[in-house]
């Protein structure tokens, strides 16, 4: 997956990418999914990580009476070429929510 798609908010299957839009587009798009899947992986990198852990916390605190919970949570590193051509690592995570059943 190229740079640009990783944040574009595009959704693929029941993954949301976190990008730089506001944050309750994140939160709305992510209900949507969770209306017609049964886990929905929230996925960010970089300086968009602490929204996606917003987002993920919006919809389990506000949404409390839904019964969503955060399930398995990844983090990790990214190899990403900058502009000026150097390889640099940037940090990734990967948020589970699922509806509590």
């Amino acid at each position: 997956m190229s740079a640009s798609n990783a944040h574009a908010g595009r959704k693929a299957g029941n993954e949301i990418f976190i990008g730089k839009k506001p944050l309750m587009t994140y939160v709305t798009a992510t209900l949507v999914q969770l209306a017609n899947e049964p886990m929905v992986i929230i996925k960010a990198r970089g300086k968009s990580i602490t929204r996606a852990v917003d987002v993920a916390q919006i919809i389990v605190k506000r949404m409390d009476m839904m019964g969503y919970k955060i399930g398995p949570v990844k983090i990790g590193s990214e190899a990403v070429q900058s502009p000026d051509g150097r390889i640099r690592n940037v940090s990734t995570i990967e948020v589970s929510i699922s509806r509590a059943r």
